[in-house]
């Protein structure tokens, strides 16, 4: 069994800054991607950034330059530094990763968070 669990949302005023953070746990094999997403009222979930095993970052074009993603393989982490946090940030934000299972270390698996909120506004 592998749990994501997020922690790190909450409310902040434009410009402000959130650190999200999101560990795997359980009988894990190895991790491959890792990324966020995101969900806003009314909208469909959208990829914010991924990070490899490897440490290859990619983002979408709306938070390049304000979000870093990072990761710390060594406690199965993924972190979401986003700052000069924007209105249109406001969403329910996801912890996602491909994880292969001791049970089944030739295959991976898609596992996801629970989400977090995380709310922008004055």
């Amino acid at each position: 069994q592998v749990q994501l669990v997020e922690s790190g949302g909450g409310l902040v005023q434009p410009g402000g800054s959130l650190r999200l953070s999101c560990a795997a746990s359980g009988s894990i094999f190895s991790i491959n991607a890792m990324g966020w997403y995101r969900q806003a009222p009314g909208k469909q979930r959208e990829s914010v950034a991924t990070i490899t095993s490897g440490g290859t970052t990619n983002y979408v074009d709306s938070v390049k330059g304000r979000f870093t993603i990072s990761r710390d393989n060594a406690k199965n982490t993924v972190y979401l530094q986003m700052n000069s946090l924007k209105p249109e940030d406001t969403a329910v934000y996801y912890c996602n990763a491909r994880i292969a299972t001791v049970r089944s270390p030739l295959r991976e698996y898609e596992y996801w968070g629970q989400g977090t909120q995380v709310t922008v506004s004055s």
